[in-house]
């Protein structure tokens, strides 16, 4: 039975783009099969930020955290691939750096808990409401065979 094919969207958090760690990010995803489908560097505004972390909005940190998302570039892509969700929260490690396990992104690159590099769609749910508002143009993202198409997946 094959797996379900979803699609994620994974951003780059400022501390990611500032630090010049996107290449080595993006490697470790499409090193376990992973297929970009969409991808671009972007300024997130006030009101997209407000848009995407509006389940926080009564939390303490919000604030803070809409300051710091609005203050450098981030790096948004959608992933595509066998449990795409569930295989990216994996590979991202736990929310606090000093928590996440080596060998993962926030374990091996993380270096504090209010910046930790990288932001993952929790769920399939939130991941196509995020792919939205993030890529609201159906034509940004493509779709597209690898040239290793059936030699090896994620599943």
């Amino acid at each position: 039975m094959a797996s379900p094919v979803q699609r994620t969207l994974i951003l780059f958090k400022p501390d990611a783009v500032q630090r010049r760690l996107c290449g080595r990010l993006l490697t470790r995803f499409e090193e376990k099969g992973l297929r970009i489908v969409g991808m671009k560097l972007m300024q997130i505004t006030q009101d997209l930020a407000a848009r995407h972390y509006e389940a926080h909005k009564e939390r303490p940190f919000y604030p803070g955290l809409v300051k710091f998302m609005t203050s450098a570039p981030v790096m948004a892509l959608v992933l595509e691939g066998p449990h795409a969700v569930d295989v990216c929260r994996k590979l991202m490690g736990a929310t606090f750096g000093f928590k996440a396990e080596p060998g993962t992104i926030r374990g091996d690159f993380g270096v504090s808990n209010q910046y930790n590099l990288i932001h993952g769609s929790d769920s399939p749910e939130a991941a196509e409401r995020e792919v939205k508002l993030f890529f609201p143009e159906a034509k940004e993202l493509l779709e597209y065979q690898t040239a290793d198409a059936g030699l090896h997946a994620c599943d």
